[in-house]
């Protein structure tokens, strides 16, 4: 990789995390869309938590945790899972074509 590739990288990596943790805190507290409109038709009464509802990071919130900093934790979190996830496919998925290119 490239110098160039490397600090666009580490640059794309710092805004993420920056939005995640900081953007976070200026996020809305109202229900969104769905939730709303629900709400006003009447059947918000309805709605079943889902299987993931006692998660660590269940409502983009560190689980026991409330707040603005919960919010950011969770954000940071979440970008660094994203990352580890999306890079670990890529090398498997790179390494794969690489052996299958020189059969």
């Amino acid at each position: 990789m490239t110098r160039r590739g490397r600090t666009l990288w580490i640059a794309g990596l710092l805004l993420a995390l920056l939005v995640a943790g900081v953007g976070s805190w200026y996020a809305s507290s109202s229900p969104d869309g769905l939730e709303w409109a629900a709400e006003h038709t009447g059947f918000a009464g309805s709605a079943q938590d889902s299987a993931t509802a006692g998660s660590p990071l269940a409502d983009y919130q560190v689980d026991g945790e409330e707040g603005r900093v919960s919010g950011g934790v969770a954000g940071v979190v979440g970008v660094v899972v994203t990352l580890a996830l999306a890079g670990g496919l890529t090398l498997v998925l790179r390494r794969r074509g690489t052996t299958a290119d020189q059969g």
